[in-house]
């Protein structure tokens, strides 16, 4: 087992998680209002979050590929060493850094909705779109993925049965709009959510033409 280095006031992480983080201007200072995406993993939050970002003129960010910047590895690393509590806890650190910028896109891990304070800064600093699929739709999406640790067991798709139950009405909680993403490809999917988006007031740019792709993301 992986030992954590101790200091004088006790365990420290094998990870850096005291760095700097440069403050930014908040959405109420700016005026520029932030756009979150929740889902379950492989609803297509990356993907189509991405491309309503290029569409906005707004920066994207992906809180778990954020996380796994700041702390070197990759997320199963975080599960084995720290347990999902410990990654639960730098998500939400993670979470509250990302969503007090201004003007921001930005695609949230599956399980972000568990933690009640992480419900409360989405809702309080953006508009939350959740993007909803099937149990089954997920696990074709995702079951030769193996960057998804809660997923490594001998029935993924069961698990993502259980999730669905436990995190739909947390979703629902949070969301503005539930968009359903079943079978429209991402630049679909990406329209869908801009005709909401311009109908709460943001700002729409004509699409630009682009390849289609299946959509798909990347959080556990």
């Amino acid at each position: 087992m992986m030992q954590f280095p101790t200091g004088e006031d006790g365990p420290e992480s094998v990870f850096p998680s005291d760095n700097p983080v440069t403050a930014l201007p908040t959405a109420a200072e700016t005026g520029r209002p932030n756009l979150f995406f929740v889902g379950l993993m492989g609803a297509g939050k990356t993907t189509v979050g991405r491309t309503v970002a290029r569409r906005l003129h707004y920066p994207f960010f992906d809180s778990d590929h954020e996380l796994e910047a700041h702390c070197g590895v990759r997320i199963p690393v975080i599960f084995e060493v720290e347990g999902e509590e410990g990654f639960r806890d730098r998500e939400a650190a993670m979470i509250s850094e990302l969503t007090a910028r201004s003007g921001i896109v930005l695609a949230t891990g599956g399980g972000a909705v568990l933690r009640a304070e992480n419900r409360e800064l989405l809702k309080a600093r953006g508009t939350v779109v959740y993007l909803r699929a099937s149990p089954h739709d997920l696990w074709l999406r995702t079951r030769h993925d193996r960057n998804r640790p809660l997923l490594q067991t001998e029935d993924p798709k069961g698990k993502l049965e259980a999730l669905y139950a436990a995190r739909d009405p947390l979703y629902r909680e949070v969301a503005d709009f539930i968009i359903e993403t079943g079978k429209p490809s991402v630049a679909q999917l990406a329209n869908m959510v801009l005709m909401q988006l311009e109908m709460a007031g943001f700002r729409i740019d004509p699409a630009p033409d682009a390849p289609e792709q299946p959509a798909n993301d990347t959080h556990p």
